[in-house]
């Protein structure tokens, strides 16, 4: 029985609570499928739309809530909807298995450069002119976001270890549906012997590609808005591609084919869980889950 880590996009999840809970039931029914399929499966998220609107509306109400802990929070109401579709998924399926969220510390370096150049978009989308507005008044930083428009950016350091990564080993060996990482788990650093939580926001392919490689998992899955990754994106000599090697995806990310903030930390986590002994990654369409498991669908790196 293999295993497989299923990274989900933040923004696959909808952009209020309401759109987010039948969103879900599309993401639970990917899920199940590679359950029905015979995988062990433990299911990371995103969460660059939810923890933005979090940390806003804690701001709104005189509450300066520091970014870490809206991560935390993003993690139990996120991981609280994943669950319950996933769990009534099963239900209606007759499969009877049990489906645990696991808040998770994602070990970083505090020292990590990424701490002096903010590069992760998150948040509700603004015009050039209302970011240009909200820098000028708040100091944040504001970035273009693959053409949707502009973001609070934030630091986003590369993830080290996963704290609990013994507690999911230990669940999925009983047979349980794991969610963890959610929003690339609350960031964490080493202060002398004991954890303590960063304002930053670790990228979920990377977190994702970190726990698949820690747990021993044998596929890493991200699974986004597009079927497959591409050359030329958009462009008249647009050209999906069905597999890539590391060697390929070095050079088309030289290239400058895959946008950052995008799909390059998606292509690069990719890379990295095959360079640390992953068998299989594949980036993939969310309703094209089990095709492209099955090699029928997405770019699979091998």
């Amino acid at each position: 029985m293999s295993t497989v880590v299923v990274a989900l996009g933040g923004n696959a999840l909808g952009n209020n609570v309401k759109e987010q809970l039948e969103m879900v039931k599309q993401a639970a029914k990917s899920i199940v499928d590679f359950v029905a399929s015979g995988h062990k499966v433990v299911v990371a998220h995103g969460n660059g739309p939810q923890v933005g609107m979090i940390k806003l509306l804690m701001d709104a109400g005189k509450d300066d809530m520091p970014l870490v802990e809206c991560i935390a929070m993003s993690q139990g109401y996120i991981g609280y909807h994943i669950q319950q579709a996933i769990r009534n998924e099963l239900a209606a399926r007759g499969i009877n298995k049990e489906v645990a969220t696991i808040p998770s510390q994602t070990v970083v370096d505090k020292n990590d450069p990424a701490f002096l150049k903010p590069t992760k978009p998150i948040g509700a989308y603004s015009t050039e002119e209302e970011a240009k507005q909200i820098m000028a008044e708040t100091g944040k930083h504001y970035m273009e976001d693959a053409g949707r428009g502009w973001r609070w950016a934030v630091a986003s350091p590369k993830p080290i270890d996963i704290v609990e990564k013994h507690v999911v080993k230990k669940l999925l060996d009983d047979d349980a549906i794991v969610i963890a990482c959610g929003g690339g788990g609350t960031p964490v650093y080493d202060d002398s012997g004991a954890w303590k939580g960063i304002d930053a926001v670790v990228d979920k392919d990377f977190a994702s590609a970190k726990m698949a490689e820690l747990i021993g998992a044998d596929t890493l899955i991200i699974l986004t808005a597009v079927e497959h990754v591409a050359l030329n994106y958009t462009k008249p000599d647009h050209k999906d591609l069905g597999s890539l090697t590391v060697a390929d995806a070095k050079k088309y990310e030289a290239e400058g084919h895959f946008a950052p903030g995008s799909m390059l930390p998606k292509v690069q986590a990719c890379v990295g869980f095959i360079e640390n002994g992953g068998k299989k990654a594949i980036i993939a369409a969310l309703e094209k889950a089990q095709d492209a498991i099955a090699g029928k669908s997405g770019t699979t790196f091998q």
